[in-house]
């Protein structure tokens, strides 16, 4: 003879027990829906813009490029400069305006050190907008 416990039914007959699985599975397909829909968010649309009446603005006439070479050798354009003197020469060519954008290039060979500290010296002297460059494949 078995014994039959029922613990979890009231004098009512009622179970207190809550069915989890129902809400895991809608928790499962609200997932689901989410991952299928989140790229569709993110499709460009065309828009046919107005034209605008002001002035586009004035962009650089000579780009301004910052490289190092395998030797760890710095040029400003084609001109050679040194790690103490990059920012004075720098400030010369920006003629101290510091929202120039400055196209950074280093050859494979140079290390990740060099790299940062280069950076690092053009963060501190106030030049925030660095292109990095690299060839396309």
């Amino acid at each position: 003879m078995a014994m039959h416990l029922n613990e979890n039914i009231d004098d009512t007959g009622e179970i207190h027990d809550i069915n989890v699985t129902s809400l895991i599975d809608i928790m499962l397909v609200l997932v689901v829906i989410f991952m299928a829909a989140a790229p569709l968010a993110t499709v460009d649309i065309r828009v046919d813009l107005p034209n605008s009446t002001s002035a586009p603005q004035a962009r650089s006439k000579k780009p301004l490029f910052l490289s190092i070479k395998a030797n760890k050798q710095l040029y400003i354009g084609e001109q050679r400069v040194d790690m103490t003197t990059l920012v004075q020469t720098l400030d010369k060519q920006t003629q101290g305006n510091k929202e120039t954008t400055i196209f950074f290039q280093a050859e494979k060979s140079v290390d990740y050190v060099t790299l940062i500290s280069v950076m690092d010296n053009l963060r501190s002297a106030g030049y925030f907008k660095i292109g990095l460059m690299g060839l396309p494949r």
